[in-house]
């Protein structure tokens, strides 16, 4: 007998409006079993959920490969400035609105026009799964109920996120990979562009790759711009240090100019001293050569 993930996978791989009788027809059969009653709670996924669901089971390497991407960037956007963030975020959107647009496409194929409003869920659902882990590996599972969001900046609270998805053990699910179902001979109409979903996949691929480059160059710019900051906050250190010293040396020099000045100023007082003794000795040398005049004259 199948386990309640395996008939799960199959109840929300049908087509919306197929989900309800499918689910209850199938509890009907398990009816007086375990499961009968656990497949009766499954509940009807949302239009944006059951989008989310229908392009994980499509285009399951697209998927794995948006995660992967989210996840290199969650890694990447620890050492970013706030200027390479606003160009990671716009990168972000411009990968999970090129997706957004290729499951519109799919939903329209099973006969489901998806609204700008559902549209804005689907890619919130992306989004939060490129930013949160768990919500990624919620996505992954394609048992969602409901859409999923995230602001990025900390995780989706637990709760939520289990009360988003069919049953707790989603998480960590992989949903098996199906195909369209193959229509019958075409009647007379416009027939759809047969590379249609190859050109989207495409260009959502050349999306993510210019997204990458312009990544990289900015992770470049960043480590350039690091190491000039590494190279001027170390030649900062150096003057700081020299000025430092000649603080210290112009100091010193103040304190001996000050203590000169003190010796000058007695320097100065005993030269006044002796030049009043001298001026004295004059007086009274000049006063005796004229007195030995007068007695040689007598």
């Amino acid at each position: 007998m199948a386990d309640l993930l395996e008939i799960a996978d199959e109840l929300y791989a049908l087509p919306l409006g197929e989900f309800t009788p499918a689910r209850d027809a199938r509890a009907k059969e398990l009816k007086g079993t375990p499961l009968g009653a656990q497949v009766k709670a499954l509940r009807k996924p949302s239009t944006a959920a059951w989008v989310v669901d229908l392009l994980v089971r499509r285009e399951a390497a697209q998927v794995d490969q948006v995660l992967s991407v989210g996840a290199a960037l969650r890694e990447a956007q620890q050492a970013m400035s706030a200027g390479e963030l606003r160009a990671l975020t716009k990168q972000r959107r411009q990968v999970t609105a090129a997706v957004t647009t290729q499951a519109r496409r799919i939903a329209a194929e099973e006969g489901l026009r998806v609204t700008e409003a559902v549209a804005e869920q689907v890619e919130a659902t992306l989004t939060a799964a490129m930013v949160d882990a768990e919500c990624g590996r919620a996505v992954r599972s394609g048992l969602l109920v409901s859409a999923l969001h995230t602001t990025g900046l900390e995780p989706m609270d637990p709760d939520a996120l289990a009360s988003a998805v069919a049953l707790p053990e989603a998480l960590g699910f992989s949903a098996t990979p199906r195909e369209a179902v193959r229509p019958g001979p075409p009647e007379l109409h416009v027939v759809p562009d047969p590379d249609k979903a190859a050109k989207a996949i495409a260009a959502a691929e050349e999306r993510l790759a210019a997204a990458q480059e312009e990544y990289d160059a900015a992770r470049a710019a960043h480590d350039d711009a690091s190491g000039e900051v590494d190279r001027l906050s170390a030649r900062s250190l150096q003057l700081e240090a020299e000025t430092d010293e000649l603080r210290r040396r112009l100091a010193d020099l103040e304190e001996q100019a000050e203590a000169l000045e003190e010796e000058l100023a007695e320097a100065e007082e005993v030269r006044d001293g002796a030049g009043a003794d001298l001026r004295t000795a004059s007086a009274e040398r000049d006063a005796a050569e004229k007195s030995l005049a007068r007695v040689r004259a007598r």
